[in-house]
């Protein structure tokens, strides 16, 4: 064979090893990946500036203290064992948390005599971005997640009842800067709620992870369409945002000329979408109908959407929201509130958070409800595991 021949063909072949051995390495370090637990803290509904009237032997305590007394317990988690109760990890020890994930309300409304949202902000920096300590797979500090609350927005936009003073964007123009990366950060000044929403995504474990502002109304509906455009089909999506998959009739927008926030009408002004079903409403018995059924219609469109996490009436709960008329069924996962919660409001040690835990390899997801005050005690105590649901994330 002529020696040039010889070592253009011993070249090639060097060279295809090589290249083999190169995809196979970064093959098996894919499914490595995908294979490794995410877990993620899923909490909601801080309402810094509110008071809760009993907490571990006191009264009227600041929502700083209480949301502080929570993230210390969040800080315990890694090293607990998980219950061998078939969920994902299960009778395994959580070595780390990857994701803190907060749907919104870090500010209680400024009606007199609450805080502004600028000292709830602090406030909210403190505790959450700061003494929080759970490290990742990878040895880093967790990275927290925001969607803003009906009240961080009303606190920007202004309420129909007075407020002091009548506006302050901090908690929500924070949250922008931090979720969006703008090259010139926003104040609470500048701040414009309708051109400065708080919708972005993530591609984590092979899932796909939206945070959008408030409520998936036609307008933000329009953002996710682009966004989704992005993702395979074969995809699974989770949702995260403030509102449950109803939506609230006074969260939509005044349909009366001039679409104003008016002292006396309860339309908060919350959503793009004008409200469609009267030009009156309350806060319990105003129907949704006609706002969901476009919703639905997005839903039964993306057929990959398998979860929705929400806050804004908080108590914790696995349900399937059907829509309306019956005719989809999406898992819905409601958190409880450190400071609002149904049922913990009255009764301190069923505060919870959750515990969401992902096998990205088996599609499957695992959600735990952790009570982290079950002895409403200072003194300290294990976080306690309760009620937990499964659910497959696999697309057709």
């Amino acid at each position: 064979m002529n020696r040039k021949l010889y070592l253009l063909m011993r070249t090639i072949i060097v060279t295809y090893i090589l290249i083999a051995s190169i995809i196979i390495n970064a093959q098996n370090g894919y499914a490595q990946q995908q294979s490794t637990i995410i877990n993620i803290v899923f909490t909601s509904d801080a309402h810094y500036g509110f008071t809760r009237k009993n907490f571990r032997g006191n009264t009227e305590v600041s929502g700083h203290k209480v949301n502080a007394a929570m993230i210390s317990q969040i800080n315990t988690l890694p090293g607990l064992t998980l219950p061998a109760d078939g969920g994902v990890n299960q009778a395994k020890p959580v070595k780390y948390i990857d994701y803190l994930i907060q749907t919104g309300d870090i500010t209680n409304r400024m009606e007199i005599p609450i805080q502004t949202a600028a000292a709830s902000w602090k406030e909210f920096n403190e505790d959450y971005l700061h003494a929080l300590t759970v490290k990742n797979s990878n040895g880093k500090p967790a990275k927290v997640f925001m969607v803003p609350g009906n009240h961080d927005i009303s606190n920007a936009i202004g309420y129909y009842k007075p407020m002091a003073p009548q506006t302050d964007a901090s908690s929500i123009a924070n949250i922008y800067n931090l979720m969006m990366h703008p090259a010139k950060p926003l104040t609470a000044q500048n701040y414009n709620y309708h051109t400065n929403k708080v919708n972005y995504s993530r591609n984590i474990g092979n899932i796909h992870f939206m945070f959008i502002t408030l409520w998936p109304d036609s307008a933000e509906r329009i953002w996710m369409e682009k966004d989704l455009a992005t993702v395979p089909r074969t995809m699974p999506v989770m949702i995260f945002t403030h509102d449950q998959p109803t939506c609230e009739a006074v969260h939509f927008t005044n349909p009366t000329a001039p679409y104003k926030i008016i002292p006396g009408n309860p339309f908060e002004n919350l959503t793009e979408e004008h409200y469609k079903e009267g030009n009156a409403v309350d806060k319990k018995n105003s129907s949704t109908d006609i706002e969901q059924r476009g919703w639905v219609k997005f839903l039964k469109a993306h057929p990959n959407i398998k979860a929705y996490f929400h806050g804004n009436s908080n108590w914790n709960e696995y349900y399937v929201y059907h829509g309306p008329d019956n005719d989809v069924s999406l898992p819905v996962f409601r958190v409880d509130s450190p400071m609002k919660g149904k049922y913990s409001a009255k009764d301190e040690s069923l505060l919870s958070f959750q515990l969401i835990s992902i096998d990205p390899n088996k599609q499957k997801l695992t959600v735990r409800e952790c009570l982290w005050n079950k002895a409403k005690s200072a003194s300290p105590q294990p976080v306690i595991f309760a009620s937990q649901t499964s659910i497959s994330l696999k697309t057709n």
